[in-house]
C-alpha cells in the first residue's frame, strides 16, 4: 500500500467539512447580552448599519480572509489576533511584502463603546466603517493601494467575485450579490462591534454592586479596591485621575483630547509624531494568564503596565499634551506630577488587572472560519456528496485501516468544487482501503442536490 496512487470510481462518500459556515445556524451577534450599566450613548453603531448575524458573519471571513491582500498572505486578523485581544504582540506588523505598519495594531476590544467615533490612533478615519477597508488599500498593509503600480480596490472586488463564498455572503447580507467598498465596510463594522468583553472581575463586582461605580466592591481585594478608588478619583480629591479620559465602565477614549506625552515613531525613538490622540478601551491590557495583549502606546514603546502608569506619574511636556495632564489645565506650561508611591502604583496595576475577561480569547463566532489551506465552505441545509472522483497520494509510513466509517454532514458545495480534507476525517466507502494518517486527499465534487 505504500508508494502509489490510489484512486475509487465511483464512490458515494458523506465528507465531514471544518472549515464551514452553516447558513442555516449561525452564531449569535446582534443578541449578545449587553450590561445594563454601560450607557446607550456609548454605542457608536449608526442608523445606517445596524448589526445583524449574516453581516457580522460576513465580516468575520472578510476578516480573516488572506485572500484580501495582494498576494493572498495576511488578513485584518494577521495583525488583530484573538488570542491577544484582537492586537499584536509585535511593535509594528508586517504587511503583505515584508513592510511593516507605521503604528502598533491596537487592541479591538469594546471598539463599539465609545465616546470617540473615529478611529485610528491618529482618528483620521471618522467612523468605524471609514477605518475598516484602510488596512486593505494600505501600499504596505494588504496592497491594494492604486498606487505605485499596486492594484486599487476595484481589483480586488473583481477577485472576490470569482470567489466562491462571496456572492452568496453578500447576497444573504445584503439582498444582491453585488460587492461594493461600502457594504465590505458594514459587514466588517459589524464584526468588530460584536468583538465585546463583558465578564471580566470588575465587571462581577460592578454587578454584584448594582451598577454602582463608587460602591465598595465586595468582590474585589483590598489592594483592587484601592486602586479602584485611584483611578476614579480627581487628583484634588487624593486620586490619580485616570477615569477623567478613560471613563468607566467602558474606559474608553474621551473624545476632546490632545496627546498623552507619548510623541516619538514607531520604530524610530528619535522621530517625533505629535498626531497621536485616540487609544483603545483599558479593557483586557493582558490576557487571563496574566500576560501582555502586545505593548503599549501607538509606538509599542510600553511592555509593562508599571511602565504606564510610571509614564503618568509625570508624564514629558510638550505643546500638544491635553490639559488633564498639565499642572493648571490647558494653559499650563508643565506636565502633572502625581508622586504615585510605589504602593499606590501597584494598587493602580492590581485594579487594570480586573479589567481582563475570557470569552473574548475562545469564542468560536470570532475565530478563524478557513481550515489550514485557506479553504471555507458554505452550508445550506442537508446533502448527500456523491459520485466524488477520490484520490489519496500514499507517500508511506504507518496507515489505517477505514472500512465504511460514516460521518453525516450538513452542506451545500458547488458543483465541480474541490475539496481538501484531511486523512482521517470520516468518509463512506462501498470497499475497505487503507489510508496514511495525515495524508491529503482532494475530492472533485460531481455533483450535490
Amino acid at each position: 500500500m505504500k508508494n502509489r496512487l490510489l484512486t475509487f470510481l465511483p464512490i458515494c462518500a458523506v465528507i465531514l467539512l471544518s472549515a464551514s459556515i452553516d447558513l442555516t445556524s449561525l452564531f449569535d451577534y446582534d443578541g449578545q447580552t449587553i450590561p445594563s450599566y454601560v450607557p446607550n450613548n456609548r454605542d457608536n453603531t449608526p442608523n445606517n448599519n445596524d448589526m445583524t448575524d449574516i453581516g457580522a458573519t460576513l465580516g468575520r471571513v472578510l476578516f480573516y480572509d488572506k485572500k484580501l491582500s495582494l498576494n493572498s498572505t495576511v488578513a485584518c486578523a494577521s495583525c488583530h489576533q484573538q488570542q491577544f485581544a484582537f492586537s499584536d504582540t509585535a511593535t509594528v506588523s508586517k504587511g503583505f511584502n515584508g513592510g511593516f505598519t507605521g503604528r502598533h495594531s491596537m487592541r479591538l476590544v469594546n471598539a463599539r463603546f465609545g465616546r470617540e467615533e473615529n478611529f485610528f490612533w491618529d482618528a483620521r478615519a471618522a467612523t468605524l466603517e471609514d477605518q475598516t477597508t484602510r488596512p486593505i488599500q494600505d501600499f504596505a498593509e494588504m496592497g491594494f493601494s492604486g498606487t505605485n503600480g499596486q492594484p486599487d480596490l476595484d481589483s480586488l472586488i473583481s477577485r472576490m467575485n470569482d470567489i466562491s463564498y462571496y456572492p452568496t455572503l453578500f447576497q444573504n447580507s445584503f439582498g444582491t450579490n453585488t460587492i461594493t467598498e461600502e457594504r465590505m465596510q458594514f459587514a466588517l463594522a459589524q464584526f468588530i462591534r460584536s468583538i465585546v468583553s463583558f465578564d471580566s472581575k470588575y465587571d462581577e463586582a460592578l454587578a454584584n454592586a448594582g451598577g454602582d461605580e463608587d460602591a465598595d466592591f465586595a468582590l474585589f481585594s483590598a489592594v483592587e479596591e484601592a486602586g479602584k478608588d485611584l483611578f476614579m478619583a480627581n487628583q484634588n480629591a487624593g486620586g490619580a485621575g485616570c477615569d477623567r479620559c478613560h471613563n468607566a465602565p467602558t474606559f474608553d477614549m474621551d473624545n476632546d483630547r490632545n496627546n498623552n506625552g507619548v510623541i516619538t515613531v514607531a520604530g524610530n525613538p528619535a522621530g517625533t509624531d505629535l498626531t497621536n490622540t485616540r487609544s483603545p478601551s483599558l479593557r483586557d491590557l493582558v490576557n487571563p494568564d496574566g500576560s501582555l495583549n502586545g505593548p503599549m502606546m501607538h509606538d509599542g514603546s510600553f511592555t509593562t503596565i508599571r511602565q504606564m502608569i510610571d509614564h503618568y506619574d509625570n508624564p514629558p511636556f510638550n505643546n500638544n499634551l491635553d490639559g488633564r495632564l498639565r499642572r493648571g489645565g490647558d494653559d499650563g506650561t508643565q506636565s502633572q506630577n502625581l508622586n504615585l508611591s510605589e504602593t499606590e502604583k501597584d494598587n493602580l496595576e492590581a485594579f487594570l488587572l480586573t479589567l481582563t475577561g475570557s470569552n473574548i480569547y475562545t469564542d468560536e463566532k470570532w475565530s478563524d472560519p478557513f481550515d489550514t489551506h485557506g479553504a471555507l465552505f458554505l452550508l445550506d441545509g442537508d446533502c448527500e456528496v456523491t459520485n466524488a472522483n477520490l484520490t489519496a497520494d500514499i507517500s508511506g509510513g504507518q496507515h489505517q485501516s477505514i472500512a465504511s466509517d460514516t460521518i453525516g454532514i450538513d452542506c451545500n458545495v458547488a458543483n465541480n468544487a474541490s475539496v481538501l480534507y484531511q486523512a482521517g476525517t470520516s468518509i463512506t466507502f462501498n470497499e475497505d482501503f487503507e489510508l496514511e494518517l495525515g495524508s491529503v486527499l482532494t475530492a472533485q465534487i460531481a455533483g450535490c442536490n
